[in-house]
């Protein structure tokens, strides 16, 4: 309902209004502007983020921003080309080495791609860059589409649903002016307070309040410039740094890699957050470091670790929760953010086909059922990297010079190595979701592989992420696929093209056909795949079912998800 304000006559159209200009809320905006479909984004910010929040892309991100044309800009972005990507624990950033997981830098993992198979045959690797660089480019594209228009200094104060849509009541902060939007949807990505998901009386369920040694509690994050870091300690250069000891376990990534850092530390019994200044934030670094390396605070701010919730829905009507506003994260493996992003993926194109009438408004249910259980695995996978770090606690002897100091060094650097290559090296997570039991998914009756973090078996069982390969003359498989639809033929199947033609002809949607070489048949199982928007397998088949495409593809668009039994046969 709208709240009671004097609204002035002016009033915007869109067909969508997004409220949140994050990762999800600015993806979103790119998917839908990238689609010809119009949307307004709202946000109270003064603009993209400062501090640097999230620090790692994981790998099906970036296949995302490959997709949509500025993979390797982000890329550019935060670490220099060279910098290593290392993980590293110390007991404190100046005294002992515990342990090293060597990453490599990101002008090598360029080079590394295209010789990767297995559970990283991938169009990209992961990136290590701070959130804030991430969202200025997502901003920078959305900026250039016709039909986006992104009000950062803005909030929505209130909004109305009809069958005709929904007019939400936007408030100019600077001055307190109010105007109109009326649009066929709503997206609410407004972080962890979501107004639009508590307009909606849906709660998170799941777990919170976890108390942990460390990444269970209140948090202190610090962004900070560090000019002398580096010169200071005596080891090699890393992105992640976390400090291990029994008075002041942080973490901290390199921001930029020369001076900027962003330093978080698990808050102490007895430590009052309300009065802590910049100079205890400064000091709370300092002994992280175990030396009084000078610094400058940019910002600091409390934080909660210990979240593991999912909005109980993420749909209502013509409303929809995305980001952080449908899902918590404690953030180990770096998967709220990245999670966010397949939010904005999987609504973008649904809601732009609906928009465009090429699909009925049934489409959009499928939205809560592809994503939420995902949701639920993703926080499910990064509370058990949380456990794995913050119940494992320092010997009481770790920082001492002797023999029992040692043995304590070393044993903790045993398990602290084991530990980040569970956390950090998790194709499993990255590729392995899927949409079995989707609507819009048409089901051979395969068995999908077995979901598990560190292994990924690429799998064209419909429901999950295509099956990537480098093709002879070095180009990403992801490349040939249409921005829309993509029909994948493992040499010429005689009826497909007609198929196609036909189906394009009656349902209005624009689908690419792909011949590939028949040698990479064994790599989805089949003659014929059908390809979603979003990567995703949507159906696959024998030649002699090409004849099918067109009920397929009705299917999977959300017409007549009910006859999906005898469209597999």
């Amino acid at each position: 309902m709208l709240v009671g304000r004097s609204v002035l006559e002016t009033r915007l159209t869109a067909a969508v209004l997004i409220v949140g200009g994050g990762p999800c809320g600015l993806m979103l905006a790119n998917e839908l502007g990238r689609r010809g479909v119009s949307a307004i984004l709202v946000d109270e910010k003064p603009g993209t983020a400062f501090n640097p929040q999230a620090n790692a892309t994981q790998a099906r991100s970036m296949e995302h921003y490959r997709r949509l044309g500025f993979a390797d800009e982000i890329r550019r972005e935060g670490l220099p080309a060279d910098y290593p990507t290392d993980v590293a624990y110390f007991t404190r950033y100046t005294a002992y080495e515990l342990a090293r997981f060597a990453l490599p830098s990101s002008s090598r993992a360029g080079e590394l791609i295209r010789g990767m198979s297995g559970s990283w045959s991938a169009a990209e690797l992961p990136h290590r860059v701070s959130q804030k660089y991430v969202e200025a480019v997502l901003r920078r594209h959305a900026e250039r589409l016709a039909g986006i228009k992104l009000n950062y200094g803005h909030r929505l104060i209130g909004y109305t649903e009809s069958d005709d849509g929904v007019v939400g009541e936007i408030e100019r902060l600077d001055d307190g002016s109010c105007f109109q939007v009326r649009a066929d949807f709503l997206v609410g990505a407004d972080g962890p307070r979501s107004m639009v998901r508590q307009s909606l009386g849906i709660n998170y369920g799941g777990e919170t309040g976890t108390q942990r040694d460390f990444m269970g509690g209140r948090m202190l994050a610090v962004y900070l410039r560090s000019p002398e870091f580096y010169a200071s300690v005596p080891h090699a250069k890393a992105w992640m740094y976390n400090c291990f000891n029994g008075d002041r376990r942080a973490f901290m990534a390199s921001v930029n890699g020369r001076d900027e850092f962003a330093f978080h530390t698990q808050l102490r019994p007895g430590e009052d957050e309300s009065a802590i200044t910049v100079n205890e934030a400064k000091a709370a670094f300092q002994r992280a470091c175990g030396a009084q390396i000078d610094c400058e605070v940019l910002s600091f701010l409390t934080w909660t670790a210990g979240h593991a919730l999912v909005a109980n829905g993420m749909q209502r009507g013509r409303v929809f929760l995305g980001g952080d506003a449908a899902h918590l994260f404690t953030p180990t493996g770096g998967l709220g953010y990245n999670t966010a992003i397949e939010d904005a993926v999987n609504l973008g194109w649904k809601l732009a086909s609906v928009v465009k009438g090429t699909s009925p408004a049934a489409l959009l249910d499928s939205y809560e059922v592809e994503r939420r259980p995902v949701a639920l695995r993703n926080t499910d996978y990064a509370r058990r990297f949380a456990d794995s770090l913050g119940l494992f606690a320092p010997a009481p002897e770790i920082e001492d010079a002797t023999d029992e100091g040692h043995e304590a060094r070393r044993i903790a650097g045993i398990y602290l190595d084991q530990h980040a290559r569970a956390e950090f090296n998790i194709p499993g997570v990255t590729f392995g979701g899927r949409y079995d039991g989707s609507p819009i998914i048409v089901s051979d009756g395969s068995q999908p592989p077995p979901d598990a973090a560190n292994v990924y078996i690429p799998s064209a069982s419909p429901g999950g992420r295509a099956p990537h390969a480098w093709l002879d003359d070095g180009v990403s498989l992801y490349d040939l696929f249409g921005f829309e639809w993509t029909l994948l033929q493992f040499s010429e199947v005689a009826s497909a093209r007609a198929a196609v033609t036909d189906a394009v002809h009656k349902l209005g949607v624009d689908v690419k056909l792909v011949t590939l070489p028949a040698s990479l048949r064994d790599l989805y199982e089949a003659d014929l795949a059908l390809i979603r928007p979003d990567q995703i397998v949507a159906w696959r088949g024998s030649a002699p079912q090409a004849g099918t495409i067109g009920r397929v593809l009705a299917r999977a668009l959300g017409h007549g998800a009910s006859d999906g039994a005898r469209l597999a046969s």
